[in-house]
Protein backbone atom coordinates (compact mmCIF):
# COMPACT_ATOMS: atom_id res chain seq x y z
CA UNK A 1 0.00 0.00 0.00
CA UNK A 2 2.42 2.15 0.69
CA UNK A 3 4.32 1.17 -2.72
CA UNK A 4 0.93 2.25 -4.41
CA UNK A 5 0.70 5.67 -2.79
CA UNK A 6 4.52 6.51 -3.63
CA UNK A 7 3.68 5.92 -6.96
CA UNK A 8 0.37 7.56 -7.27
CA UNK A 9 1.27 11.32 -7.48
CA UNK A 10 3.45 10.24 -11.09
CA UNK A 11 1.03 8.62 -12.59
CA UNK A 12 -1.69 11.54 -12.18
CA UNK A 13 1.73 13.82 -13.30
CA UNK A 14 2.18 11.27 -16.49
CA UNK A 15 -1.82 11.76 -17.10
CA UNK A 16 -1.63 15.83 -17.04
CA UNK A 17 1.36 15.37 -19.54
CA UNK A 18 -0.84 13.04 -21.97
CA UNK A 19 -3.43 16.15 -21.79
CA UNK A 20 -1.12 18.95 -22.03
CA UNK A 21 1.19 18.35 -25.15
CA UNK A 22 -2.10 18.13 -27.51
CA UNK A 23 -3.12 21.25 -26.09
CA UNK A 24 -0.15 22.91 -26.43
CA UNK A 25 -0.18 21.88 -30.11
CA UNK A 26 -3.39 22.77 -30.53
CA UNK A 27 -2.46 26.17 -29.60
CA UNK A 28 1.02 26.21 -31.75
CA UNK A 29 -0.77 25.47 -34.70
CA UNK A 30 -3.87 28.04 -34.34
CA UNK A 31 -0.67 30.44 -33.97
CA UNK A 32 1.01 29.44 -37.41
CA UNK A 33 -2.54 29.13 -38.95
CA UNK A 34 -3.46 32.79 -37.48
CA UNK A 35 0.37 34.00 -38.92
CA UNK A 36 -0.45 32.42 -42.27
CA UNK A 37 -3.60 34.66 -42.39
CA UNK A 38 -1.93 37.89 -41.15
CA UNK A 39 1.01 37.32 -43.98
CA UNK A 40 -2.31 37.44 -46.99
CA UNK A 41 -3.34 40.70 -45.54
CA UNK A 42 0.36 42.33 -47.00
CA UNK A 43 -0.02 43.96 -50.71
CA UNK A 44 2.85 42.52 -52.92
CA UNK A 45 5.20 44.87 -54.76
CA UNK A 46 5.49 42.21 -57.67
CA UNK A 47 8.75 43.77 -59.25
CA UNK A 48 11.08 43.88 -56.33
CA UNK A 49 12.07 40.60 -56.20
CA UNK A 50 14.55 41.00 -53.69
CA UNK A 51 11.35 41.03 -51.43
CA UNK A 52 9.69 37.86 -52.53
CA UNK A 53 11.13 35.13 -50.56
CA UNK A 54 7.92 34.56 -49.15
CA UNK A 55 5.69 35.82 -51.04
CA UNK A 56 2.38 36.81 -49.92
CA UNK A 57 -0.55 36.31 -51.73
CA UNK A 58 -1.80 39.87 -52.28
CA UNK A 59 -5.89 38.89 -51.38
CA UNK A 60 -6.11 40.84 -48.33
CA UNK A 61 -6.59 44.76 -47.51
CA UNK A 62 -6.64 46.32 -44.23
CA UNK A 63 -10.25 47.18 -43.51
CA UNK A 64 -11.32 50.70 -45.23
CA UNK A 65 -11.85 52.13 -41.91
CA UNK A 66 -8.40 52.01 -41.28
CA UNK A 67 -6.88 53.23 -44.64
CA UNK A 68 -9.60 55.96 -45.58
CA UNK A 69 -10.43 57.67 -42.33
CA UNK A 70 -8.86 58.02 -38.95
CA UNK A 71 -10.12 56.21 -36.00
CA UNK A 72 -11.47 58.91 -33.69
CA UNK A 73 -12.10 61.69 -35.95
CA UNK A 74 -15.75 61.86 -35.25
CA UNK A 75 -15.12 62.71 -32.02
CA UNK A 76 -13.18 66.10 -32.62
CA UNK A 77 -13.91 69.18 -35.05
CA UNK A 78 -12.79 72.47 -35.27
CA UNK A 79 -14.09 75.53 -32.98
CA UNK A 80 -12.68 78.98 -34.01
CA UNK A 81 -15.75 80.93 -32.77
CA UNK A 82 -14.77 83.84 -30.72
CA UNK A 83 -15.38 84.09 -27.16
CA UNK A 84 -18.19 86.47 -25.84
CA UNK A 85 -14.69 88.57 -23.83
CA UNK A 86 -13.42 89.04 -27.55
CA UNK A 87 -14.08 92.68 -28.21
CA UNK A 88 -16.35 94.28 -31.04
CA UNK A 89 -14.00 95.63 -34.44
CA UNK A 90 -15.68 98.41 -33.72
CA UNK A 91 -14.73 98.96 -30.19
CA UNK A 92 -11.01 98.30 -30.64
CA UNK A 93 -10.45 99.95 -34.09
CA UNK A 94 -8.69 103.31 -34.22
CA UNK A 95 -8.31 106.11 -37.07
CA UNK A 96 -5.78 106.84 -38.70
CA UNK A 97 -3.95 103.32 -37.75
CA UNK A 98 -3.36 101.48 -41.32
CA UNK A 99 -1.09 98.54 -41.46
CA UNK A 100 0.34 96.62 -44.37
CA UNK A 101 1.86 93.84 -45.24
CA UNK A 102 3.98 92.75 -48.21
CA UNK A 103 4.37 89.03 -48.20
CA UNK A 104 7.12 86.38 -49.29
CA UNK A 105 7.46 83.17 -51.03
CA UNK A 106 4.91 81.12 -52.62
CA UNK A 107 1.61 80.48 -52.54
CA UNK A 108 1.35 78.72 -48.80
CA UNK A 109 3.95 81.14 -47.49
CA UNK A 110 2.53 84.25 -48.51
CA UNK A 111 -0.70 82.67 -46.69
CA UNK A 112 0.49 82.07 -43.64
CA UNK A 113 1.47 85.84 -43.82
CA UNK A 114 -1.52 86.56 -44.72
CA UNK A 115 -3.34 84.82 -41.88
CA UNK A 116 -1.22 86.38 -38.87
CA UNK A 117 -1.50 89.96 -40.99
CA UNK A 118 -4.88 89.99 -39.80
CA UNK A 119 -3.80 89.09 -36.31
CA UNK A 120 -1.21 91.22 -36.36
CA UNK A 121 -3.93 94.39 -37.16
CA UNK A 122 -5.93 93.24 -34.46
CA UNK A 123 -3.31 93.57 -32.20
CA UNK A 124 -2.15 97.20 -33.12
CA UNK A 125 -5.98 97.55 -33.09
CA UNK A 126 -5.16 98.86 -36.71
CA UNK A 127 -6.89 99.14 -40.14
CA UNK A 128 -5.44 96.07 -42.10
CA UNK A 129 -4.90 97.18 -46.66
CA UNK A 130 -5.91 94.25 -48.31
CA UNK A 131 -1.91 92.13 -48.09
CA UNK A 132 0.28 92.46 -50.97
CA UNK A 133 1.69 89.39 -52.85
CA UNK A 134 5.10 88.79 -53.41
CA UNK A 135 5.58 89.13 -56.83
CA UNK A 136 9.70 89.35 -56.97
CA UNK A 137 11.07 86.26 -55.45
CA UNK A 138 12.09 82.78 -57.16
CA UNK A 139 8.47 82.07 -57.85
CA UNK A 140 7.71 85.51 -59.94
CA UNK A 141 4.51 85.09 -59.95
CA UNK A 142 2.56 88.56 -60.77
CA UNK A 143 -0.43 87.31 -59.73
CA UNK A 144 -2.89 89.82 -57.06
CA UNK A 145 -4.32 88.77 -54.33
CA UNK A 146 -7.93 89.93 -56.08
CA UNK A 147 -6.50 87.09 -58.62
CA UNK A 148 -5.89 84.22 -55.98
CA UNK A 149 -8.23 84.98 -53.31
CA UNK A 150 -12.12 86.24 -53.03
CA UNK A 151 -11.38 89.79 -51.88
CA UNK A 152 -15.14 90.50 -51.13
CA UNK A 153 -15.39 87.68 -48.96
CA UNK A 154 -12.29 88.36 -47.34
CA UNK A 155 -13.33 91.63 -46.06
CA UNK A 156 -16.64 91.04 -45.41
CA UNK A 157 -16.51 87.13 -43.60
CA UNK A 158 -13.26 89.56 -41.27
CA UNK A 159 -15.69 92.41 -40.55
CA UNK A 160 -16.79 91.75 -36.73
CA UNK A 161 -12.86 91.06 -36.45
CA UNK A 162 -10.44 92.81 -37.85
CA UNK A 163 -11.43 96.29 -40.75
CA UNK A 164 -10.27 95.79 -43.98
CA UNK A 165 -9.57 98.30 -46.99
CA UNK A 166 -9.02 97.19 -50.20
CA UNK A 167 -5.90 100.33 -50.49
CA UNK A 168 -4.30 102.97 -48.10
CA UNK A 169 -6.29 106.39 -48.45
CA UNK A 170 -4.70 109.10 -50.11
CA UNK A 171 -2.83 111.70 -47.62
CA UNK A 172 -3.45 115.17 -48.45
CA UNK A 173 -5.29 114.46 -52.16
CA UNK A 174 -1.70 112.50 -52.61
CA UNK A 175 -0.99 108.74 -52.43
CA UNK A 176 0.66 108.02 -49.02
CA UNK A 177 3.75 105.97 -48.85
CA UNK A 178 3.39 103.87 -45.86
CA UNK A 179 6.79 103.80 -43.47
CA UNK A 180 8.31 100.24 -44.14
CA UNK A 181 9.81 98.24 -41.46
CA UNK A 182 10.56 94.77 -40.46
CA UNK A 183 9.72 92.79 -37.00
CA UNK A 184 11.43 89.79 -36.08
CA UNK A 185 9.88 86.05 -36.51
CA UNK A 186 7.92 84.55 -33.61
CA UNK A 187 7.26 88.09 -32.66
CA UNK A 188 4.40 87.86 -29.89
CA UNK A 189 1.83 90.35 -28.63
CA UNK A 190 3.87 92.01 -26.67
CA UNK A 191 6.75 92.57 -29.81
CA UNK A 192 4.15 94.30 -31.46
CA UNK A 193 3.32 96.60 -29.23
CA UNK A 194 6.64 97.85 -28.34
CA UNK A 195 8.10 97.51 -31.76
CA UNK A 196 5.44 98.49 -34.28
CA UNK A 197 3.09 100.35 -32.37
CA UNK A 198 5.31 103.45 -31.74
CA UNK A 199 5.97 103.68 -34.82
CA UNK A 200 2.27 103.58 -36.04
CA UNK A 201 1.05 105.66 -33.67
CA UNK A 202 3.65 108.29 -35.37
CA UNK A 203 3.75 107.62 -38.87
CA UNK A 204 0.13 106.30 -39.16
CA UNK A 205 0.66 103.92 -41.58
CA UNK A 206 3.44 101.24 -41.91
CA UNK A 207 4.28 98.18 -43.98
CA UNK A 208 6.02 95.15 -42.83
CA UNK A 209 7.89 93.37 -45.55
CA UNK A 210 9.45 90.15 -45.81
CA UNK A 211 6.02 89.05 -43.42
CA UNK A 212 6.45 85.63 -43.12
CA UNK A 213 6.14 83.72 -39.68
CA UNK A 214 6.50 86.55 -37.80
CA UNK A 215 3.86 86.23 -35.08
CA UNK A 216 4.33 84.02 -32.61
CA UNK A 217 3.15 80.34 -32.18
CA UNK A 218 2.32 81.78 -28.21
CA UNK A 219 -0.86 83.55 -28.05
CA UNK A 220 -3.95 84.67 -26.43
CA UNK A 221 -6.66 81.92 -27.33
CA UNK A 222 -8.91 84.04 -29.10
CA UNK A 223 -5.81 85.39 -31.25
CA UNK A 224 -5.20 81.85 -32.05
CA UNK A 225 -9.38 81.16 -32.67
CA UNK A 226 -9.08 84.57 -35.36
CA UNK A 227 -6.19 83.22 -36.83
CA UNK A 228 -8.33 79.80 -37.87
CA UNK A 229 -10.98 82.21 -39.01
CA UNK A 230 -8.83 83.81 -41.53
CA UNK A 231 -7.05 80.72 -42.64
CA UNK A 232 -10.09 77.63 -42.51
CA UNK A 233 -12.77 80.51 -43.04
CA UNK A 234 -11.70 83.89 -44.76
CA UNK A 235 -9.36 82.81 -47.30
CA UNK A 236 -11.11 81.18 -50.32
CA UNK A 237 -9.84 81.27 -53.85
CA UNK A 238 -11.52 82.85 -56.34
CA UNK A 239 -14.52 81.19 -58.23
CA UNK A 240 -12.52 80.64 -61.12
CA UNK A 241 -9.62 78.53 -59.17
CA UNK A 242 -11.97 76.90 -57.31
CA UNK A 243 -14.62 75.56 -60.44
CA UNK A 244 -11.10 74.34 -61.89
CA UNK A 245 -10.23 72.65 -58.59
CA UNK A 246 -13.34 71.02 -58.13
CA UNK A 247 -13.33 70.02 -61.70
CA UNK A 248 -10.23 68.10 -61.15
CA UNK A 249 -11.81 66.94 -57.88
CA UNK A 250 -14.43 65.55 -59.59
CA UNK A 251 -12.44 63.64 -62.47
CA UNK A 252 -10.41 62.09 -59.62
CA UNK A 253 -13.52 60.65 -58.01
CA UNK A 254 -15.09 59.24 -61.37
CA UNK A 255 -11.82 56.98 -61.67
CA UNK A 256 -12.39 55.48 -58.14
CA UNK A 257 -14.55 55.43 -54.86
CA UNK A 258 -11.27 57.00 -52.93
CA UNK A 259 -8.07 58.59 -54.32
CA UNK A 260 -4.50 59.55 -52.78
CA UNK A 261 -3.27 62.99 -53.18
CA UNK A 262 0.70 63.00 -52.81
CA UNK A 263 2.97 65.96 -52.32
CA UNK A 264 6.32 64.58 -53.76
CA UNK A 265 8.66 66.85 -53.85
CA UNK A 266 11.32 65.65 -55.45
CA UNK A 267 12.19 68.84 -57.41
CA UNK A 268 16.01 69.52 -58.45
CA UNK A 269 15.78 72.16 -56.62
CA UNK A 270 14.42 70.66 -53.34
CA UNK A 271 17.05 67.86 -53.56
CA UNK A 272 19.70 70.60 -53.89
CA UNK A 273 18.69 72.67 -50.91
CA UNK A 274 18.00 69.43 -48.85
CA UNK A 275 21.86 68.00 -49.47
CA UNK A 276 21.14 64.62 -49.74
CA UNK A 277 22.43 62.13 -52.02
CA UNK A 278 20.47 59.48 -54.04
CA UNK A 279 22.77 56.90 -55.80
CA UNK A 280 23.03 58.64 -58.67
CA UNK A 281 26.62 58.74 -58.95
CA UNK A 282 28.82 61.44 -60.17
CA UNK A 283 25.68 63.08 -62.30
CA UNK A 284 23.64 63.80 -59.85
CA UNK A 285 26.55 65.01 -57.15
CA UNK A 286 27.56 67.44 -60.23
CA UNK A 287 23.71 68.08 -61.33
CA UNK A 288 22.73 69.27 -57.85
CA UNK A 289 26.29 70.43 -56.74
CA UNK A 290 25.59 73.19 -59.65
CA UNK A 291 22.10 74.33 -58.24
CA UNK A 292 23.73 74.23 -54.66
CA UNK A 293 25.76 77.05 -55.53
CA UNK A 294 22.80 79.54 -56.03
CA UNK A 295 23.07 79.46 -52.29
CA UNK A 296 26.40 81.23 -51.65
CA UNK A 297 25.84 80.73 -47.52
CA UNK A 298 24.32 77.27 -47.64
CA UNK A 299 26.88 74.85 -45.84
CA UNK A 300 28.12 71.58 -47.23
CA UNK A 301 26.22 68.56 -45.11
CA UNK A 302 27.23 64.93 -44.79
CA UNK A 303 24.54 62.72 -46.81
CA UNK A 304 24.68 60.18 -45.41
CA UNK A 305 24.04 62.19 -42.14
CA UNK A 306 21.22 63.59 -43.31
CA UNK A 307 19.38 60.49 -44.39
CA UNK A 308 20.02 59.07 -41.04
CA UNK A 309 18.46 62.15 -39.81
CA UNK A 310 15.20 61.61 -41.47
CA UNK A 311 16.18 64.77 -43.08
CA UNK A 312 15.83 63.89 -47.25
CA UNK A 313 12.85 63.09 -48.99
CA UNK A 314 11.95 60.02 -49.72
CA UNK A 315 12.50 58.88 -52.88
CA UNK A 316 8.98 57.99 -55.56
CA UNK A 317 9.79 54.46 -54.97
CA UNK A 318 10.16 54.61 -51.56
CA UNK A 319 7.00 56.58 -51.06
CA UNK A 320 5.29 53.62 -53.37
CA UNK A 321 6.97 50.98 -51.10
CA UNK A 322 5.67 52.77 -48.17
CA UNK A 323 2.23 53.20 -49.26
CA UNK A 324 1.98 49.48 -50.70
CA UNK A 325 3.37 48.09 -46.76
CA UNK A 326 0.28 50.57 -45.36
CA UNK A 327 -2.30 48.44 -47.27
CA UNK A 328 -2.94 50.71 -50.49
CA UNK A 329 -2.94 48.09 -53.54
CA UNK A 330 -1.80 48.85 -56.88
CA UNK A 331 -5.64 49.84 -58.27
CA UNK A 332 -5.46 52.89 -55.46
CA UNK A 333 -5.69 56.21 -58.11
CA UNK A 334 -2.89 58.72 -56.92
CA UNK A 335 -2.94 62.21 -57.95
CA UNK A 336 0.84 64.11 -57.90
CA UNK A 337 1.61 67.02 -57.11
CA UNK A 338 4.74 68.29 -58.14
CA UNK A 339 7.06 70.15 -60.04
CA UNK A 340 9.54 69.09 -62.13
CA UNK A 341 10.85 65.29 -60.97
CA UNK A 342 14.73 64.81 -60.58
CA UNK A 343 15.00 62.35 -63.19
CA UNK A 344 11.85 62.51 -65.30
CA UNK A 345 10.14 59.25 -66.37
CA UNK A 346 13.25 56.84 -65.02
CA UNK A 347 12.97 57.89 -61.36
CA UNK A 348 9.38 58.12 -61.02
CA UNK A 349 9.12 54.38 -63.39
CA UNK A 350 9.02 52.54 -59.84
CA UNK A 351 6.37 54.51 -58.24
CA UNK A 352 4.76 53.63 -61.55
CA UNK A 353 5.00 50.16 -61.48
CA UNK A 354 3.95 50.16 -58.07
CA UNK A 355 0.58 52.09 -58.94
CA UNK A 356 -0.33 52.51 -62.48
CA UNK A 357 -2.96 54.57 -61.98
CA UNK A 358 -0.74 58.12 -61.24
CA UNK A 359 -2.11 61.10 -62.17
CA UNK A 360 -1.70 64.95 -62.43
CA UNK A 361 -3.63 68.24 -63.42
CA UNK A 362 -1.77 67.99 -66.75
CA UNK A 363 -3.11 64.16 -67.18
CA UNK A 364 -6.54 64.74 -66.41
CA UNK A 365 -7.43 68.36 -67.93
CA UNK A 366 -6.48 69.13 -71.14
CA UNK A 367 -4.35 72.53 -72.05
CA UNK A 368 -7.17 74.67 -72.96
CA UNK A 369 -8.65 74.24 -69.58
CA UNK A 370 -5.01 74.81 -67.87
CA UNK A 371 -4.24 77.69 -69.84
CA UNK A 372 -5.64 80.68 -68.03
CA UNK A 373 -3.39 79.70 -64.79
CA UNK A 374 -0.46 78.13 -67.05
CA UNK A 375 2.39 81.13 -66.45
CA UNK A 376 1.15 81.82 -62.52
CA UNK A 377 2.93 79.37 -60.44
CA UNK A 378 0.62 80.13 -57.32
CA UNK A 379 -2.78 79.71 -59.37
CA UNK A 380 -1.36 76.15 -60.40
CA UNK A 381 -1.04 75.42 -57.12
CA UNK A 382 -3.88 76.79 -55.88
CA UNK A 383 -5.47 73.95 -58.35
CA UNK A 384 -3.09 71.45 -56.66
CA UNK A 385 -3.97 72.53 -53.27
CA UNK A 386 -7.74 72.00 -53.91
CA UNK A 387 -7.28 68.55 -55.16
CA UNK A 388 -4.97 67.78 -52.10
CA UNK A 389 -7.55 69.18 -49.62
CA UNK A 390 -10.27 67.10 -51.31
CA UNK A 391 -8.47 63.86 -51.36
CA UNK A 392 -9.38 61.17 -48.76
CA UNK A 393 -5.57 60.42 -48.22
CA UNK A 394 -3.15 62.86 -48.14
CA UNK A 395 0.58 61.93 -48.27
CA UNK A 396 3.31 64.60 -47.37
CA UNK A 397 7.11 63.78 -48.46
CA UNK A 398 8.42 66.93 -47.07
CA UNK A 399 7.65 69.04 -44.10
CA UNK A 400 7.23 72.55 -46.31
CA UNK A 401 5.11 75.18 -45.93
CA UNK A 402 1.97 73.36 -48.38
CA UNK A 403 2.51 70.28 -45.96
CA UNK A 404 2.10 72.50 -42.98
CA UNK A 405 -1.11 74.07 -44.09
CA UNK A 406 -2.82 71.57 -45.73
CA UNK A 407 -1.74 69.01 -42.75
CA UNK A 408 -3.61 71.60 -39.97
CA UNK A 409 -6.41 72.16 -42.42
CA UNK A 410 -7.28 68.52 -42.61
CA UNK A 411 -7.32 68.34 -38.90
CA UNK A 412 -9.72 71.45 -38.75
CA UNK A 413 -12.05 69.36 -41.38
CA UNK A 414 -12.48 66.45 -39.32
CA UNK A 415 -9.21 64.89 -38.65
CA UNK A 416 -8.80 63.15 -42.69
CA UNK A 417 -5.71 60.65 -42.84
CA UNK A 418 -2.19 62.75 -43.55
CA UNK A 419 0.38 60.74 -43.84
CA UNK A 420 3.89 62.11 -42.75
CA UNK A 421 7.00 59.64 -43.52
CA UNK A 422 8.57 58.56 -40.02
CA UNK A 423 12.01 59.20 -42.57
CA UNK A 424 14.55 58.45 -40.11
CA UNK A 425 13.30 55.05 -38.83
CA UNK A 426 11.51 54.33 -42.13
CA UNK A 427 15.48 54.99 -43.42
CA UNK A 428 16.60 51.97 -41.88
CA UNK A 429 14.42 50.04 -43.39
CA UNK A 430 15.11 50.71 -46.91
CA UNK A 431 18.30 50.52 -46.24
CA UNK A 432 17.85 46.68 -45.39
CA UNK A 433 15.12 45.60 -47.37
CA UNK A 434 17.76 43.55 -50.00
CA UNK A 435 18.05 41.55 -46.72
CA UNK A 436 14.52 41.57 -45.46
CA UNK A 437 10.85 39.25 -46.47
CA UNK A 438 7.65 41.88 -47.28
CA UNK A 439 6.32 40.39 -44.58
CA UNK A 440 9.17 41.57 -42.47
CA UNK A 441 9.34 44.92 -43.91
CA UNK A 442 5.43 45.65 -43.94
CA UNK A 443 5.37 45.03 -40.50
CA UNK A 444 8.41 47.40 -39.91
CA UNK A 445 6.51 49.99 -41.79
CA UNK A 446 3.11 49.90 -40.17
CA UNK A 447 4.54 50.23 -36.67
CA UNK A 448 7.11 53.35 -37.40
CA UNK A 449 4.31 55.01 -39.01
CA UNK A 450 2.03 54.64 -35.40
CA UNK A 451 1.91 58.67 -35.04
CA UNK A 452 2.25 59.69 -38.18
CA UNK A 453 -1.02 58.88 -39.85
CA UNK A 454 -3.50 62.36 -39.18
CA UNK A 455 -5.07 60.73 -36.18
CA UNK A 456 -6.21 63.28 -33.49
CA UNK A 457 -3.84 63.97 -30.61
CA UNK A 458 -1.16 62.66 -32.87
CA UNK A 459 1.31 66.06 -32.22
CA UNK A 460 1.26 67.11 -28.71
CA UNK A 461 -0.20 70.67 -27.95
CA UNK A 462 2.57 73.19 -28.26
CA UNK A 463 4.72 71.10 -30.91
CA UNK A 464 5.04 72.07 -34.27
CA UNK A 465 4.06 75.17 -36.20
CA UNK A 466 0.29 76.51 -35.31
CA UNK A 467 -0.59 76.38 -38.64
CA UNK A 468 0.20 72.65 -39.15
CA UNK A 469 -1.44 72.21 -35.13
CA UNK A 470 -3.82 74.42 -34.67
CA UNK A 471 -4.73 72.63 -31.37
CA UNK A 472 -6.70 75.60 -29.90
CA UNK A 473 -9.16 75.80 -32.60
CA UNK A 474 -10.04 71.76 -31.98
CA UNK A 475 -12.71 70.78 -29.51
CA UNK A 476 -13.18 67.32 -28.23
CA UNK A 477 -16.99 65.81 -27.70
CA UNK A 478 -15.55 64.12 -24.37
CA UNK A 479 -19.41 63.05 -23.89
CA UNK A 480 -19.56 60.83 -27.35
CA UNK A 481 -16.04 60.09 -26.53
CA UNK A 482 -16.68 58.89 -23.61
CA UNK A 483 -20.16 56.57 -24.26
CA UNK A 484 -18.00 55.36 -27.01
CA UNK A 485 -14.97 53.88 -24.93
CA UNK A 486 -17.57 52.23 -22.17
CA UNK A 487 -19.29 50.30 -25.11
CA UNK A 488 -18.26 46.52 -25.04
CA UNK A 489 -15.07 46.46 -27.51
CA UNK A 490 -14.63 43.51 -30.52
CA UNK A 491 -11.39 42.76 -29.19
CA UNK A 492 -11.80 43.11 -25.96
CA UNK A 493 -9.91 45.24 -23.43
CA UNK A 494 -6.47 44.81 -24.79
CA UNK A 495 -7.84 46.52 -27.93
CA UNK A 496 -5.55 49.94 -27.11
CA UNK A 497 -6.94 53.47 -28.29
CA UNK A 498 -4.64 55.01 -30.55
CA UNK A 499 -4.19 58.22 -28.29
CA UNK A 500 -2.60 56.34 -25.48
CA UNK A 501 -0.73 54.74 -28.18
CA UNK A 502 0.52 57.84 -29.68
CA UNK A 503 1.20 59.30 -26.15
CA UNK A 504 3.89 56.78 -26.05
CA UNK A 505 5.74 57.00 -28.75
CA UNK A 506 8.70 58.06 -29.42
CA UNK A 507 8.58 61.80 -29.98
CA UNK A 508 12.34 62.24 -32.12
CA UNK A 509 9.86 62.64 -35.19
CA UNK A 510 7.60 64.97 -34.42
CA UNK A 511 7.63 68.35 -36.12
CA UNK A 512 10.55 70.48 -34.50
CA UNK A 513 9.75 72.95 -31.49
CA UNK A 514 8.88 76.30 -33.56
CA UNK A 515 11.69 78.69 -33.49
CA UNK A 516 12.48 79.83 -29.45
CA UNK A 517 9.19 82.66 -29.01
CA UNK A 518 10.80 85.96 -27.88
CA UNK A 519 10.72 86.38 -23.55
CA UNK A 520 8.93 89.12 -23.21
CA UNK A 521 11.59 90.33 -20.30
CA UNK A 522 14.21 90.44 -22.90
CA UNK A 523 11.86 91.67 -25.67
CA UNK A 524 10.94 94.34 -23.10
CA UNK A 525 14.72 95.48 -22.45
CA UNK A 526 15.96 95.16 -26.21
CA UNK A 527 12.92 96.73 -27.47
CA UNK A 528 12.57 100.01 -25.15
CA UNK A 529 14.25 102.52 -27.57
CA UNK A 530 13.74 105.42 -29.03
CA UNK A 531 10.40 105.23 -32.28
CA UNK A 532 13.33 106.84 -34.66
CA UNK A 533 15.70 104.11 -34.01
CA UNK A 534 13.94 101.32 -36.22
CA UNK A 535 16.58 100.90 -38.67
CA UNK A 536 16.53 97.25 -40.14
CA UNK A 537 20.10 96.83 -40.40
CA UNK A 538 21.37 97.97 -37.00
CA UNK A 539 18.43 95.68 -35.33
CA UNK A 540 19.82 93.34 -33.45
CA UNK A 541 16.45 91.20 -33.56
CA UNK A 542 16.31 91.82 -37.19
CA UNK A 543 19.53 90.12 -37.67
CA UNK A 544 18.96 86.77 -39.30
CA UNK A 545 20.20 83.56 -41.18
CA UNK A 546 19.30 84.29 -44.88
CA UNK A 547 15.75 82.89 -45.61
CA UNK A 548 16.56 80.33 -48.11
CA UNK A 549 13.28 78.60 -47.80
CA UNK A 550 11.57 81.10 -50.10
CA UNK A 551 12.17 78.88 -53.02
CA UNK A 552 10.91 75.44 -51.34
CA UNK A 553 7.98 77.16 -49.35
CA UNK A 554 5.46 75.24 -51.86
Amino acid sequence: MAIHRRRHPHYHTKNRFRYIIPVISAISGAILIVYGFISLLAPLPEHFHHLLRRTPINSGMVSDRNLWSTRMSKFYYGCSNASIKFPKVETVTYPNRYLMIATSGGLNQQRTGITDAVVAARILNATLVVPKLDQKSFWKDSSTFSEIFDVEWFISHLSKDVKVIKELPRKAGKVWIPYSMRVPRKCNERCYQLRVLPVLLKKHAVQLGKFDYRLSNKLATDLQKLRCRVNYHALRFTDHINKMGQKLVNRMRKMGKHYVALHLRFEPDMLAFSGCYYGGGEKERKDLGKIRKRWKTLHSNNPDKERRQGRCPLTPEEVGLMLRALGYNKDVHIYVASGEVYGGDDTLAPLKALFPNIHSKDTIATKDELQPFSGFLSRMAALDFIVCDESDVFVTNNNGNMAKILAGRRRYFGHKPTIRPNAKKLYRLFLNRENTTWDEFSSGVRTHQIGFMGEPKEIRPGRGEFHENPATCICEDTEAKTKFETLPRKFGKNNIDLDEVVADQDVENEPELSDQDEDDDIIGHQLLHSVNDTSVEDDPLISELPELEELLSD
